[in-house]
């Protein structure tokens, strides 16, 4: 069981945009299928798309319904670029590892667009250059180093002084690291998409329905549904972002609420090329550009998951993210025609988990997601899908569930040593 959470509050710009409706049916009576995939956002349309495309029968099941949770919140940035930069995530995971970890994010996203092109769906993707902006987190010389490894793991990374910054985007800061290849797109119509496709193959979408338990057998698993229908099945994957059930490990992962605002349309007045830009920072900021020219900014993070005091800092954040965005780009009309408040799991090393559950057989669950949402969701689907098939995933134990005392052991070593 989960405790059900306001996800978001606020007008996501991507109401202002329409997208193809996913039906659902009602759950009447008891159901079975291969593989139950549990929440209908993006991540759960990417897995049962890569499920269904495999010839299983594949049953989706929401709580709320398709695209009503955090998929409307997101800003969609779908960056290869993990949130922990790739100096930092090597002293926490080793330097091989996190060479990988980065390596597989953008193998990813460059599979991710090869997908969506191959699916034929529509969902305004662009490939988008990514700044990562020198500040308080990495200094000039540090961003430097960060750019060096990069490069280092085979990952193209070009950094820029302040007079090219400043000469080729506008933007007057210290440094910045320049890097290609990522996307921009719209996150609703990305997952009616794949929704869609899963449909076309006869997998069955069932909301709102809550999933009150689940229970292993020898033949597979039995799940027990609020109102009474049971649906049984070979393999159980959960993709419910941070609402995690009682059986998904919870001791590295934490909640944060974001903000975020979102301009009138304004093409002639964009930054050139209108690159991601993101900064080094805490707290930092993050803005993209739609495909109609508005600038979607975000950011202002708090640690925290209280509903009530997230949404009460609304205004206020608003108003920072407004003026932070005019202060680095004064020829755009920082006005929010919208603004939206949600939150996010992440975890202790910024990587997320992705696999089987520790004594669970035939459930998998995925969490964690941080500021990569979509990327890590491709990765997700990638790993996943190849294990319900009987394959191996060479990066499997890089993001597997079984990694968490690993990790604990690198965080009480480094502890000891600054003691």
């Amino acid at each position: 069981m989960t405790r059900m959470l306001d996800l978001r509050t606020g007008v996501p710009v991507w109401e202002a945009y329409r997208a193809p409706r996913i039906p659902t049916q009602k759950l009447t009576r008891d159901v079975s299928c291969d593989v139950l995939v549990v929440g209908l956002g993006i991540s759960g349309a990417m897995l049962v798309e890569a499920l269904s495309a495999q010839g299983l029968a594949v049953i989706g099941v929401d709580r709320r319904g398709s695209m009503l949770g955090s998929t409307p919140a997101t800003t969609a940035l779908v960056q290869f670029e993990i949130d922990q930069p790739l100096s930092e995530l090597s002293r926490k995971i080793g330097r091989s590892d996190a060479e990988q970890a980065w390596r597989r994010s953008r193998l990813a996203v460059t599979n991710l667009r090869d997908r969506i092109g191959e699916l034929g769906i529509a969902c305004d993707m662009t490939r988008t250059q990514s700044l990562y902006l020198a500040g308080n987190a990495l200094d000039p010389g540090e961003l430097r180093l960060e750019a060096e490894a990069r490069a280092s793991a085979g990952i193209r990374a070009t950094y820029l002084t302040p007079a090219v910054l400043k000469a080729k985007f506008g933007i007057d800061r210290k440094g910045a690291i320049l890097s290609q290849d990522n996307l921009a797109l719209d996150p609703r119509k990305l997952t009616a998409g794949f929704l869609g496709k899963a449909l076309e193959r006869r997998a069955r979408f069932y909301a709102p329905v809550e999933v009150a338990g689940l229970a292993t057998g020898p033949t597979g698993v039995r799940a027990e549904t609020q109102d009474g229908p049971v649906i049984s099945t070979r393999q159980v994957v959960l993709a419910t972002g941070y609402e995690l059930l009682d059986i998904v490990p919870s001791d590295t992962h934490s909640v944060i609420s974001t903000y975020a605002i979102a301009t009138k349309p304004q093409k002639s007045a964009l930054w050139p090329g209108a690159a991601f830009v993101w900064e080094a920072s805490d707290p930092y900021l993050y803005m993209r550009a739609t495909a109609d020219g508005r600038v979607i900014c975000g950011g202002e993070d708090e640690d925290f998951v209280d509903e009530a005091k997230r949404d009460s800092l609304l205004a206020a954040k608003t108003r920072t993210i407004s003026t932070k965005l005019k202060n680095l780009f004064p020829q755009l009309d920082a006005t929010a025609e919208f603004a939206w408040t949600g939150c996010f799991g992440t975890t202790t090393t910024g990587l997320p988990y992705i696999g089987e559950l520790p004594g669970h057989p035939g459930i998998f669950a995925v969490q964690g997601y941080g500021g990569n949402g979509i990327t890590f969701s491709q990765i997700a689907s990638e790993i996943i899908s190849t294990a319900i098939a009987g394959r191996d995933d060479a990066d499997a134990k890089l993001f597997g569930f079984g990694r968490t005392g690993m990790v604990r052991k690198l965080v009480d070593a480094a502890g000891k040593l600054i003691a």
